[in-house]
């Protein structure tokens, strides 16, 4: 099967997705993750902190984006020497944003104490010893779920319960450039909701809203991974979070707030 080298492509005026962008729901729509990694790309290059870390990705779902021509537009909204927050929002054919990214980016450098030892990453094997797999409910056969090489040590895309998945990606977010490890990032975490997921795809859709990444050191290495559990809330809602980490250790957490109802 021939895929797409990259999830987007640009254009004039902004990129066009590909159908590794492709999410469950709807052939029509993305998956929210290259979307969130884009979003994040052009924060960091609008951002003006020579060598910056961005630190806390707050990412708000306004509607789905569909799978054609994109737009981001960004501007720091806190400048600053040391620390700025940058936004970004991408539109698609008209005006209306359809996401939007709220980026907290600080300076990188020492701070004078002794780094804590690293802590062991949460997955019960590496990714060479994990099981690999891939998603069956998707309703095209190159979507996002071909996007990246995943391999679980715990749980399964394909039932239900908690999950730990390592990834590596299997094109880049731009075409003609690199894939840098926290593009990949969130390419992934997204998908956290997905392979925990505590419901029937057939039977109900649980959408997330919003998506929040904290991050106490930058990711990497060629793989990352996630260990993810969702919780039920009883009321429509339902809450995912996962502990985000790559072959040294932990480096932050993600969450998301999941709106559910049955299909």
């Amino acid at each position: 099967m021939e895929l797409p080298t990259a999830l987007y492509e640009s254009t004039d005026d902004g990129y066009l997705a590909t159908a590794l962008t492709i999410g469950p729901w709807d052939a029509g729509l993305q998956h929210a993750g290259p979307p969130a990694a884009l979003l994040l790309r052009e924060a960091e290059r609008a951002g003006a902190i020579e060598g910056g870390q961005t630190v806390r990705m707050a990412y708000d779902i306004f509607a789905p984006v569909p799978v054609g021509p994109v737009r981001i537009t960004a501007s720091v909204v806190r400048p600053g020497r040391r620390i700025e927050l940058v936004e970004t929002v991408l539109t698609a054919g008209d005006e209306r944003p359809l996401m939007r990214l709220s980026a907290w980016r600080m300076r990188a450098r020492s701070d004078g104490a002794a780094p804590e030892p690293p802590a062991p990453h949460p997955a019960a094997s590496g990714p060479e010893e994990s099981r690999r797999e891939l998603a069956a409910f998707f309703t095209t056969e190159v979507a996002y779920h071909r996007a990246l090489d995943w391999r679980f040590p715990t749980g399964s895309f394909n039932s239900p319960g908690p999950a730990s998945a390592w990834t590596t990606p299997r094109c880049t977010l731009v075409a003609g450039e690199p894939m840098t490890p926290l593009q990949h990032l969130l390419v992934m975490t997204d998908a956290a909701s997905g392979i925990s997921a505590v419901l029937d795809w057939t039977t109900a859709t649980f959408a997330n809203v919003d998506l929040l990444v904290s991050l106490h050191r930058p990711p990497r290495g060629d793989w990352l991974g996630m260990d993810a559990v969702t919780t039920l809330g009883g009321t429509g809602a339902a809450q995912c979070t996962a502990v985000l980490f790559d072959a040294e250790g932990p480096i932050g957490r993600s969450a998301q707030s999941l709106f559910v109802e049955p299909r």
